[in-house]
């Protein structure tokens, strides 16, 4: 039923605790099976210098925090969100059918602290970010009407907008991909 791959993980997980001084924290659960899990990360210059999980669930969910925190330690912030849920699977050499939305609950948590450590560290990004800061009377990076201030809607196209979390550049709010930069919304 399971790989060899999956048992691996699932006798002898890696990562597994708790940073108490963690830089970004992403919690999920699935109310339906019951497993919840908390990723933990630390980040230096930009890098997941440490992952680790707590994971209250099935053998498969277990395995799955386990590869996910392997396959992020290491990577850039930006690379660790490209972690999809069919990679972690894959990684894992597949998981039964009905413990594909194991997979899912890993890929959320890491995606969910990554958003939480970008959500503490937006003015620090800012700060080293290319993009010019706004100032009154700027136009939309849509339509080029005119626009007041640090607004994030534009009177004169009516478009929502927000700031891309990867490249900072502004991007239409229900986009899934940022048209500057090509990154993926994250999915919490």
């Amino acid at each position: 039923m399971y790989s060899d791959k999956v048992m691996e993980h699932f006798e002898n997980p890696r990562n597994v605790g708790v940073i108490k001084d963690a830089d970004g924290v992403g919690e999920i659960g699935n109310a339906v099976c019951g497993d919840m899990m908390s990723f933990y990360i630390k980040v230096k210059n930009n890098v997941l210098e440490d992952v680790k999980f707590k994971t209250f669930g099935c053998g498969a969910a277990i395995a799955v925090s386990s590869m996910v925190s392997e396959m992020a330690i290491g990577k850039t912030v930006e690379e660790a969100l490209k972690i999809t849920n069919q990679d972690v699977a894959k990684e894992l050499g597949g998981l039964p059918k009905n413990k594909m939305h194991c997979s899912n609950l890993g890929a959320d948590a890491l995606h969910k602290a990554i958003e939480d450590f970008q959500g503490k560290n937006r003015d620090v990004g800012k700060a080293v970010s290319k993009k010019p800061a706004a100032v009154k009377d700027t136009s939309c990076p849509f339509c080029e009407g005119p626009m007041e201030g640090f607004e994030k809607y534009c009177k004169a196209c009516h478009i929502d907008f927000e700031d891309c979390v990867s490249c900072g550049m502004p991007r239409k709010t229900n986009d899934e991909k940022c048209p500057h930069c090509g990154a993926t919304r994250v999915r919490v």
